[in-house]
Formats: structure tokens, C-alpha cells, sequence
């Protein structure tokens, strides 16, 4: 098949699924909305894949824009002739795709834009329906989001659910012989900590951007009160966000410039080692799909402690390969931050518990067959009649 791949911009997950579509015997073309301020993927494109040529893709994406980006994509789809345009999230990159009315489209939701940015405003209302309405078939990564959908009047039928996995010989426990450097990740590992003071201290890590939708303030709040009682507790903070301003205040204001570390944005390649580091992962997100970071802490047989919502409990059994507690509740965080720091003897069965369900659910070479059988339905719909294919 001819796929044109269009996404919002440039992400670790985009290059993943690119490379995947790639080796899978796809002819895919590329094309991204926009071009944000700060790099999201330091890897280039995987060389069969073609970067597409038009007007968007080279700055932030205004919809003051959206008449020339409009009639620069519809030149795109005559030039590239795709059988399948692929397009998320649901209201940037899909609705412009589905303002050509190119069929088959394959409209893929990124979790936030249906569980939140849905029911931002009357305008993301309309967006999100009018797109679903002229999507072929729709692509989600969890039932939170299926279940939204259908809301919605999308038809149940015509969404393929599949979480978007990881590599699991690439975040893999320490104790695993699948790993592909488990040794060296480990011997990475150690070095941070060793370079951190921290080799006998109990390390929290949180991955999450510094935004309102991932609870930055009721983690480090949360954290603040845990560690006044534990001097044990460090946190490893990676990323970075709008919120800064507010990391920084938190440390500040609890004294905790010794027991926070900001790492900034790590490579892909030096991930897994991180989680190696540490000894308990943290996410206090208000909404999520099926978390790719929680799926490689799951991965590595790291134990979880994540904010009890739709998404994040169709991952964690509570007890059983980490915790849940209350979303948006600090008190409810520290309580389990300290039972978790208190019950250490344990966390070695949920590490085996969190990889066996890896193993089970976030292998990403299975669950990638799912967006391929999307493809295929997609192209028979339009096929058999039931869409019109190209453009209306």
C-alpha cells in the first residue's frame, strides 16, 4: 500500500510507528502539521520513508493558516496518490485530512485529543465530530478512548484498539536475559546514581511533560510531603514544559534542590538505563490513553505508582505491579510514596508481575498488526463501496 503518514509533528512515537509501516513493506510518505519550538525526535526519518513537500511543517500551526495549508494538502494527495491517508490527532492533522474529503481515511486518536481536547470548547466540539463523521476508520490506543468514540456516534465497528506497545527486548529488566545491553544499561544506571549520591536513597521517576494534563503540581506536592517525612525519597524528573515555573518554585519553597534532579530530555538511546535507575515510577496524569512510558516502566519490571483513571487502570491491578491513588490528590500520592518506600521487600514481585504484563499486552510487534488490519479494512470499505475513494 501507499501510505501518506500525516502528524502533527516529529515525536518518538511518530518515528516508531514510521519505521514499523516502513519494514512492514508499506510505501509511506511523510508530512507533518507543524514545527514546534523545541525538538521532539532526534533521530532522522527511516531512509524509505519520503519526506513530503508543502506549505505547513516549518512553524507552530495557526488556524488563521488552515485555507492555504487546506489547499497545499489536497496538492499533495493528487501528487502522492495515496490508497490510505493516515492522520491524527483527531483535531489538527485528521481534521485537515478530513476537510479534503479524501477517502479511505484512517483518522488515529493520540488519547487526549478525544479524552480532553474534545470537551475543551464548542469549536473543539464540532471539530472532533465533524472529523469522526468523515473518518473511514478510527485508531485508538485503549477502550477510554473507544468508548468516547462511540459517544460520539462513531461506530464501534470501525475502530481498532490496540495499545501502542513497546520493544520489549529494549526495556527489559535488569534480571531478564532478553535484553538486548541489559549489562550496560545496568552499568549506566549505577553510574547516575553513583554520580547522584544516590545508591542506597529510594528514587522515584517521573517522565511526564511539565503540563496541567499530567499533574506536574500534585507530583512534586505530593512528593514534598512524602519526603518531609522520609528523607530517604529522591526524585529523577526528566522533561520540561510550561509549568517551570512551578517545578522550580515547589523545590524551592521545600528545600528539596539536593533531592530533585532535573534531567532534561534523555535520548532514546539512554532510556531504558533510566528506568534501571530507578526504584518506583511515578505518573500523576489527569488523562492518558495507554501510557507509553508506563508500558516501558512496566517493561522493565519497574513497579508503578500512577493517578486512578480509565486509562491507567486498564494497565494496573492495585497491589499487584505497583499502586493507583486518587487523581489530582497529593496527600493520596505521599501516602503511597511512603508505603512503597516503607515496603521495599515487595517490589520485587511486582517488578515480575508489571513484566509478565508487558509481555502479555505492550508487545509492540503484535499490537502493530492492528493499525496494518485498520489499513486493510479502510481500503476494502472504499473498495466495496462503501466510501468513495480520493477526494470528493
Amino acid at each position: 500500500m501507499r501510505i501518506l503518514y500525516f502528524t502533527r509533528d516529529y515525536t518518538p512515537h511518530d518515528h516508531r510507528f514510521l519505521t514499523s509501516l516502513a519494514e512492514s513493506g508499506q510505501e509511506v510518505f511523510f508530512l507533518r502539521l507543524e514545527r514546534r519550538g523545541r525538538q521532539l525526535e532526534d533521530r532522522s526519518l527511516p531512509p524509505s520513508v519520503t519526506q513530503a513537500a508543502w506549505r505547513g511543517g516549518k512553524s507552530p500551526f495557526r488556524w488563521r493558516d488552515l485555507p492555504i495549508l487546506l489547499r497545499s494538502l489536497r496538492g499533495v494527495l493528487r501528487d502522492i496518490q495515496p490508497d490510505i491517508l493516515h492522520a491524527g490527532p483527531i483535531q489538527t492533522a485528521a481534521f485537515l485530512a478530513a476537510l479534503t474529503g479524501f477517502r479511505p481515511l484512517v483518522s488515529m486518536s493520540w488519547g487526549s485529543d478525544l479524552l480532553v481536547d474534545a470537551d475543551q470548547s464548542r469549536w473543539y466540539r464540532w471539530v472532533t465530530r465533524y472529523t469522526l463523521r468523515r473518518s473511514t476508520v478510527l485508531a485508538g490506543d485503549c477502550e477510554a478512548v473507544r468508548s468516547k468514540a462511540v459517544s460520539l456516534g462513531f461506530p464501534a465497528q470501525r475502530i481498532f484498539t490496540f495499545p501502542w506497545g513497546i520493544d520489549l527486548s529494549r526495556y527489559a529488566p535488569a534480571w531478564s536475559s532478553v535484553g538486548t545491553s541489559s549489562a550496560a544499561n545496568m552499568e549506566q544506571a549505577s553510574s547516575l546514581r553513583n554520580r547522584l549520591g544516590w545508591q542506597d536513597h529510594f528514587v522515584v521517576l517521573s517522565l511526564r511533560s511539565w503540563e496541567p494534563v499530567y499533574g506536574i503540581d500534585v507530583l512534586l506536592n505530593g512528593f514534598a510531603r512524602a519526603a518531609r517525612e522520609n528523607r530517604d525519597l529522591r526524585l529523577l524528573l526528566l522533561g520540561g514544559g510550561s509549568r517551570a515555573p512551578l517545578v522550580h518554585q515547589v523545590i524551592q519553597n521545600n528545600d528539596l534542590a539536593n533531592r530533585v534532579h532535573l534531567a532534561g530530555q534523555v535520548s532514546q538511546t539512554d532510556l531504558p538505563a533510566v528506568y534501571h535507575a530507578a526504584d518506583l515510577y511515578v505518573s500523576a496524569s489527569r488523562s492518558d490513553g495507554s501510557s507509553v512510558s508506563l508500558m516501558e516502566a512496566l517493561g522493565c519490571g519497574l513497579p508503578v505508582l500512577v493517578s486512578d483513571i480509565p486509562g491507567n487502570r486498564e494497565w494496573v491491578e492495585d497491589g499487584c505491579q505497583g499502586w493507583l491513588f486518587k487523581d489530582g490528590d497529593s496527600s493520596a500520592l505521599a501516602e503511597r510514596l511512603l508505603a512503597a518506600a516503607e515496603n521495599r521487600a515487595r517490589l520485587p514481585q511486582m517488578g515480575m508481575a508489571a513484566r509478565r504484563l508487558a509481555e502479555e499486552r505492550a508487545d509492540w510487534k503484535k499490537n502493530f498488526q492492528t493499525l496494518l488490519q485498520a489499513y486493510e479494512a479502510a481500503a476494502g470499505l472504499a473498495a466495496g463501496g462503501g466510501e468513495k475513494r480520493g477526494m470528493r
